[in-house]
């Protein structure tokens, strides 16, 4: 038996070593300082950022310091250096995640994040009442009719919200724009990184930044293909199965009584994996794992919203 069957041959990366927070790690060439920090089980606090999405550097949350750098550096895109030196919890860190944290809370309803996310926004000690009461919410439609590069002005009174009417305009999913942190990650579902359909972008400049089909056309109107990708991104509940978003205009959404159960999609042979969310042995959402080597979180129109037939839901 030759040498090159006995061993599996690969391609053989090099590695960098880099300090972080005083404790040296060394990790493949080509790697982040969120994959160093990881390793080092370091806790470092993301919200655009997801393993099977390009990274965006969107929400800055993840910045850390590096020793000689002029300015804070996104852990989730930044990669590794020989030598590095790498500070996570710095002042500086510190004050800057709290200054995030702080915006998006008194811009966005931040109320359906997840219990991890909340437990960083109390860490960082954050007052979004320091700027002041919210604005009232924006008409239907406001928001959308804004054009990129004009600001209108504010008196400074109260804080400036993204507050606007929910839009429901299907069966399948509602659009909770109020909620929304502006992460990106429906866009890049969307696009190249799952479903390469591109109906979706980011429109506007500033504070009027807002996520916009093509032209502003109506959903309905689009190039949607309703694969519902974009909600198994969102980390915020702006984007929502409507199944679920009826059970919680309702008071009936209880994730206490909630089990999840992993199956295969029965529609074709591709073979996706989907986790079902069970309420009062009924659906009420359909995801898909993320480590799932055929799906990596996202499915097909059929896979995500096609659960009826398996059930009887009440009228």
């Amino acid at each position: 038996m030759s040498r090159a069957a006995r061993f599996k041959l690969g391609v053989i990366k090099r590695t960098v070593e880099l300090t972080i927070d005083g404790i040296s790690v060394e990790v493949p060439e080509g790697a982040t300082i969120l994959d160093a920090c990881n390793k080092l089980g370091v806790v470092t606090p993301t919200l655009c950022y997801l393993s099977t999405l390009t990274p965006v550097n969107a929400c800055r949350v993840c910045v850390v310091e590096v020793e000689k750098a002029r300015v804070l550096a996104p852990a989730c895109s930044r990669r590794v250096e020989p030598g590095m030196v790498v500070h996570t919890d710095s002042e500086r860190v510190r004050h800057s995640r709290k200054m995030v944290f702080e915006l998006l809370s008194s811009s966005v309803d931040m109320s359906l994040v997840s219990g991890e996310v909340k437990g960083w926004i109390e860490s960082y000690g954050t007052d979004a009442a320091r700027y002041g009461p919210p604005a009232p919410p924006t008409e239907a439609g406001e928001r959308d009719a804004r054009h990129a590069g004009h600001h209108h002005a504010v008196d400074g009174s109260v804080a400036e919200t993204v507050a606007q009417p929910v839009k429901i305009d299907n069966d399948l999913y509602v659009r909770d724009y109020a909620r929304c942190i502006l992460c990106y990650k429906c866009v890049e579902a969307c696009g190249e990184d799952a479903q390469n359909t591109f109906a979706i972008a980011v429109a506007g400049r500033g504070f009027d930044a807002r996520i916009a089909t093509e032209f502003d056309a109506p959903l309905t109107d689009s190039a949607c293909v309703y694969c519902g990708n974009c909600i198994g991104v969102c980390p915020t509940g702006a984007l929502m199965p409507k199944s679920e978003y009826d059970l919680r205009q309702q008071g009936r959404w209880d994730e206490a009584r909630q089990k999840v159960t992993q199956t295969v999609c029965s529609f074709c042979g591709v073979g996706c994996n989907l986790d079902l969310t069970v309420q009062d042995n009924a659906i009420v959402r359909v995801d898909s794992p993320l480590e799932h080597s055929v799906t990596r979180g996202h499915l097909c129109i059929k896979g995500r919203f096609g659960f009826q037939h398996v059930q009887n839901l009440p009228d």
